[in-house]
């Protein structure tokens, strides 16, 4: 059975899924960095740092070996999600942020 339905309640294509990221991305003034994959690795790291098993995740992505899945356990807050913390839409951490001017 398909999870996401068409306008026709058929499957809905790859590139009907590409149009609604894409759509929804420029939107909320992602333009292009917002892709499937990228929703698909965010998913992926989201679980794993909430405590999922690392063997259903990679059921879940369809990985044939583990050590593609573990690629997701090296994205974490000690280690590659700060920088891109500050490429995502939102306020930014109060450690990035710059003291400002000085108040006398």
């Amino acid at each position: 059975d398909a999870l996401i339905l068409n306008m026709r309640g058929g499957r809905i294509s790859r590139q009907g899924a590409w149009g609604i990221v894409r759509h929804y991305g420029e939107k909320v003034g992602l333009g292009g960095r917002l892709t499937p994959h990228v929703l698909r690795h965010s998913c992926a790291t989201h679980l794993l740092d909430h405590g999922a098993d690392i063997r259903v995740v990679q059921e879940l992505l369809g990985h044939a070996s583990i050590a593609t899945t573990q690629v997701y356990t090296r994205v974490s807050p000690n280690g590659c999600a700060a920088p891109t913390r500050r490429r995502t839409p939102g306020p930014e951490p109060a450690e990035a942020r710059s003291p400002g001017p000085r108040r006398r």
